[in-house]
């Protein structure tokens, strides 16, 4: 480890508590640190790198299109963006396609364009129904839209017109609609929450409740879409089609790309109304064209169902070792609940292992979630439960004896 590495925190501000430790190289599941270390990476940026570290792909990707063009401004075509918003049409259930650099851009976009909606069709509904452990971003609306408790504490006075349900409750859903009610946005499976997925039937009504209430269905697929959950998209699981649909993480393949989509009939947003200064730009369209084109391939999608499976068969075996409660998830996205509130701890000793390291997040303080390179191998995910079962072992160990 570099005796630096402090000094460089000394300069930033403060946002986290990051471990003293500098990464300096990353290769597909795996990271190492100035000191040589290697890590095993479940975590890979927040599912973010789909294709792992450093995939030749993307760094073929964007060398050639950093040749040619980098930014004409949002305020004209440029090949890589069309190309880009074709392809996502061609993937999905939608018709038109808003290119931006983060999921809680792309969300505040989708807000936009559903109170536009209001406004012109449903004499200026506005409110967007959320739900409790709803996780859609950082800026101020979109912390007032997500269900994460205490959030509205930290920087009052929060905007309003965001009222919350239970997830898998349609009761709940329904006594939340008011005339000024215009759209309710869902994830389909919770992830900052603990990796809760929407009931296939609650799921079904919440469609039926919407269409006959003419509310949109905004689907926040920030950190599902992309086939993190097995699937190009979630919904595709569920057997409903969304009316507005939100992509990032996933798709940028590591880098800051993200996409609102809707139906031709909610494209009503006029000139002028929504916009950004890299929305579209050609260096990450091409990047996200590269990730579309390899993991949005049947074969593709197949093998990160089977990894899915193979990972969460390796997860139950530590479950029953370990008296943990169990495991949960969606593909290559899931949650290991342990019996206590240990989970910071099994981070921390993960991380600490030697000669190999693995990396973790612990989203709630008793439970573990994971979020593998979807092209991650079985051999390396057989390390990775090695791994952790050496780190629940020390760490429980531990908690017994204290």
């Amino acid at each position: 480890m570099n005796d630096d590495a402090n000094d460089y925190g000394k300069h930033l501000i403060t946002i986290t508590q990051r471990p003293e430790l500098v990464f300096a190289q990353g290769q597909g599941a795996w990271l190492v640190d100035e000191g040589g270390k290697r890590y095993l990476d479940l975590i890979q940026g927040w599912a973010v790198n789909s294709l792992g570290h450093s995939p030749a792909l993307l760094a073929q990707a964007l060398t050639q299109q950093a040749q040619q063009l980098l930014n004409p401004s949002p305020a004209f075509y440029n090949r890589p963006m069309l190309e880009l918003a074709q392809r996502l049409v061609e993937l999905t259930c939608m018709d038109r396609v808003f290119l931006a650099s983060s999921g809680a851009e792309a969300n505040e976009a989708a807000i936009k364009l559903a109170r536009r909606w209001g406004q012109k069709m449903r004499q200026g509904a506005f409110e967007i129904i959320g739900f409790e452990g709803g996780f859609h971003g950082r800026t101020l609306a979109m912390m007032s839209a997500s269900g994460k408790p205490g959030w509205e504490r930290i920087y009052p006075p929060m905007p309003t017109g965001f009222p919350k349900a239970r997830l898998n409750d349609i009761e709940s859903v329904a006594r939340a609609i008011q005339p000024s009610s215009v759209a309710v946005m869902i994830e389909f499976v919770q992830g900052e929450a603990g990796v809760n997925l929407a009931d296939p039937g609650f799921v079904r009504e919440l469609r039926a409740l919407s269409t006959e209430r003419q509310l949109l269905l905004i689907a926040d697929e920030v950190q599902t879409g992309v086939g993190r959950c097995g699937h190009a998209f979630a919904y595709e699981m569920y057997g409903i089609e969304p009316d507005l649909l939100t992509l990032a993480k996933g798709i940028g393949g590591g880098a800051p790309l993200s996409a609102l989509l809707c139906k031709e009939r909610y494209n009503c947003f006029e000139p002028g109304d929504q916009g950004g200064t890299f929305c579209g730009n050609p260096l990450m369209a091409a990047l996200g064209l590269a990730v579309l084109n390899e993991v949005c391939r049947d074969e593709f999608l197949a093998r990160v169902r089977q990894r899915g499976h193979y990972l969460a068969a390796g997860l139950q075996k530590l479950a029953r070792e370990h008296g943990l409660v169990g495991e949960r998830g969606a593909g290559l996205l899931r949650a290991l609940v342990l019996p206590g509130n240990h989970a910071e701890q099994i981070v921390s000793s993960a991380r600490n292992l030697a000669p190999t390291g693995l990396l973790l997040n612990a989203p709630r303080p008793n439970l573990l979630r994971l979020m593998p390179a979807l092209n991650i191998t079985e051999e390396e995910i057989d390390q990775g439960l090695e791994l952790l079962g050496r780190a629940l072992t020390e760490t429980l160990a531990d908690a017994l004896s204290a």
